[in-house]
């Protein structure tokens, strides 16, 4: 039976990182959503993503019955079991009325279908519905992205030391504590570091780089080709994507892939995309002087809605960046896009493609930052291609209207 991955409208609450892949393309814990199914389910997995991610991330659907998974949750056992036992035609709702599984043909979907499933479209397909006990872990907005990230460490660590086995740590000068719960893969190179694996696992993928004085504690992914810099202070429950550099302290916050925090400074209960860099001495809040709970930019109301969560640091989308000694407010939310300079704390949503801070920000001329991407992609070996730009052309239209207007956006209280 093919699985097919999909999105439901979790999609528009997760923006703006969902402005640029589809929710299953989030990474979390190690691996991404996609990545975790093909391993859990040894199945090739397919995808079908939302309107005009479709060039990039859709496959060729087969007309045979499959079994459609919610990309937004965690593979647990009951759910797996749920999908290898659906029957033709009906789909499964959690507690919470959202849809988890469903079994039919793809050639049910309407030719005009724009890549979301949900409860109406099945329900016009004319597909029965079951009610269902299971609630497992997901990716529904934004805080949940770092939220119980090491919980999602912990499958995924269990899912490889399942199969694989760890090579060891040589360098006399690196200390180490719960060797036990440490994953070393091939080519990782530690120098006169301090790993704690005591409290969570620490995984360290292929041709990881940590260098002199780095400590690492609790559960960390740290994903196939980062770096850690020398002094660099990792305290707890983070992703270090793929090619990756970091350093001064980050805790528990994700870095999808190919993102820079490589100097002094402080990141916390944070989310950075891809290509994503923050200049030296970058600092972003994620605690309120008054503890009270952090507001986040919300795409689809443009308002700022209660996360119900005290803790909430920087949300920062694809080919974001600022400059040195840059400061960011709690919970502040940055586009796609964004190049972000100057004196002070900035506004607590910086629309995508901006350019500059405060009062002074113009928009960010998509010709310009095309060239921008294609040197910085090339410097990793990665052709900036022409599904990347159709993609980011297609942001740049649909959200000229953040940018264009004035929006009802209160920064009177500093967000610290």
């Amino acid at each position: 039976m093919t699985y097919i991955l999909f999105e439901d409208t979790s999609h528009f609450d997760l923006l703006p990182f969902t402005f640029t892949r589809p929710v299953f393309e989030i990474r979390k814990g190690i691996f991404t959503q996609i990545e975790r199914w093909r391993r859990t389910t040894g199945k090739s997995c397919l995808r079908l993503s939302y309107d005009y991610l479709g060039v990039r991330f859709n496959d060729e659907l087969p007309p045979a019955e499959a079994v459609w998974v919610n990309g937004k949750f965690l593979p647990e056992p009951e759910l797996r079991h749920l999908a290898n036992e659906s029957a033709p035609n009906t789909y499964y709702l959690s507690p919470e009325k959202e849809v988890l599984v469903a079994r039919f043909s793809p050639t049910l979907i309407p030719a005009d279908h724009r890549g979301i499933i949900d409860r109406g479209l099945l329900e016009h397909l004319g597909l029965k519905a079951e009610k269902t006990e299971i609630s497992p872990s997901a990716i529904r907005c934004l805080p949940d992205i770092f939220k119980d990230n090491d919980q999602w460490i912990c499958f995924d660590f269990e899912l490889i030391t399942r199969t694989e086995t760890s090579a060891k740590i040589d360098d006399p000068h690196t200390r180490i504590y719960g060797a036990d719960n440490i994953f070393v893969s091939p080519g990782v190179k530690i120098r006169a570091a301090v790993l704690n694996a005591e409290d969570g696992p620490i995984f360290l993928g292929k041709n990881v780089e940590i260098n002199e004085g780095a400590i690492i504690r609790r559960a960390h992914a740290i994903c196939d080709y980062a770096h850690v810099n020398m002094g660099a202070k990792l305290r707890g429950d983070s992703t270090i994507g793929p090619h990756s550099k970091v350093g001064g302290e980050i805790a528990n916050s994700v870095l999808m892939g190919y993102s820079n925090k490589g100097h002094e400074g402080y990141l916390g209960n944070a989310v950075l995309g891809y290509w994503c860099n923050l200049g030296a001495d970058t600092n972003s809040s994620n605690l309120k002087n008054n503890y009270a709970n952090v507001k986040l930019w919300h795409y689809p109301t443009e308002t700022f809605r209660d996360t119900g969560k005290q803790f909430c640091g920087l949300m920062m989308a694809d080919h974001s960046k600022c400059s040195i000694n840059t400061m960011f407010n709690t919970g502040t939310v940055v586009g796609v896009f964004a190049n972000i300079f100057g004196s002070g704390f900035h506004r607590s949503y910086i629309p995508d493609f901006s350019w500059g801070g405060g009062e002074e920000t113009t928009t960010y001329r998509l010709e310009k930052a095309f060239e921008v991407a294609e040197k910085v992609m090339m410097r990793k070996g990665i052709l900036f291609d022409h599904e990347e730009k159709m993609i980011l052309a297609k942001v740049f239209e649909i959200t000229e209207k953040y940018r264009s207007r004035e929006l009802n956006i209160h920064n009177s209280e500093i967000r610290l």
